[in-house]
């Protein structure tokens, strides 16, 4: 049985500028050798490189000698009623000793029950006895990973009649329990508010930014639910629509430039597609530092 190694003396990982970056996928390694276009840093999923070697392995290996990494899981189950599984605990653990990723993140949702893996992310109600279980957890990944962990926002399609608490304050009392970080979702904002009926702009203002270590753009789907009301899927399988890159400016406006990623995991284009995205991410950090410039000079 897989048991997690003991904390890790953490080596200083390559710093991740707050400049924009992209997901990395085995069909454009190629391309970005030739010409990574101006993109900053990769991120991966954990889940994807918990096997002992081979291509994926070293197709990493590749990318880390050359730009910094982030590292997302989703397969933790932070909101999970249960205790974390320590064998995929320890299997994080290794990839962070390994590739000693810039950046550390997870999904505020759960995906397992009794022992059984369900293929989502799923919502959790805003209550004290949630927030108790999931700061416990956060704790407990940073404390066998060594590193500060960045908690993203969900998109969700529902809301828990049972939640006493907003997301916000949610949020904000893990990152003042745990001393961990937040991984603010733009494009799940925009998601969250069209399917609940809220302000997504009113939800920014409230956010807790001082917290943010990273910013995740992309794209989603319509469709509408047994009303013929707006649904809208966080897909990740399309171009960042316009409304989310107008909400993506008010968050650099509150929070300063923050390591971005554009998220594109299905019917995924050329490589130059999401570079291209990528460096519209970087334009709006740059109108930032200009506006901030003329105002200090």
């Amino acid at each position: 049985m897989l048991r997690p190694m003991s904390i890790p003396s953490y080596r200083a990982p390559f710093r991740i500028p707050p400049r924009a970056g992209v997901g990395l996928k085995p069909e454009h390694a190629a391309d970005i050798t030739a010409n990574a276009g101006g993109v900053a840093f990769f991120e991966v999923h954990a889940e994807n490189y918990m096997g002992d070697g081979g291509a994926p392995h070293a197709l990493l290996s590749a990318i880390r000698d050359r730009f910094p990494l982030s590292l997302h899981g989703v397969g933790l189950s932070i909101g999970g009623a249960g205790p974390l599984d320590r064998e995929h605990l320890a299997r994080l653990q290794q990839l962070v000793v390994r590739y000693r990723p810039g950046l550390f993140s997870e999904h505020l949702a759960w995906s397992s029950h009794d022992e059984v893996y369900l293929n989502d992310l799923l919502p959790v109600s805003y209550d004290e006895a949630t927030l108790s279980r999931v700061a416990a957890h956060v704790d407990q990944v940073q404390k066998v990973l060594g590193v500060r962990m960045l908690l993203e926002n969900p998109s969700t399609y529902v809301a828990f009649e049972t939640s006493t608490m907003s997301e916000i304050e949610f949020l904000s009392e893990v990152v003042a329990r745990t001393g961990g970080g937040l991984l603010l979702d733009v494009n799940n904002v925009y998601v969250s508010a069209v399917n609940n009926r809220f302000d997504p702009f009113d939800y920014l203002e409230k956010f807790p930014v001082a917290a943010v270590g990273e910013i995740h753009l992309g794209g989603f789907a319509e469709d509408q639910d047994s009303d013929g009301s707006p649904l809208l899927i966080d897909a990740h399988a399309s171009p960042v629509a316009g409304t989310v890159w107008a909400l993506y400016e008010r968050a650099i406006e509150r929070a300063g430039p923050v390591p971005t990623l554009v998220e594109w995991d299905d019917d995924v284009p050329g490589y130059s597609v999401l570079a291209a995205e990528a460096a519209r991410a970087d334009a709006v950090m740059d109108r930032f530092y200009l506006a901030n410039f003329k105002q200090s000079a």
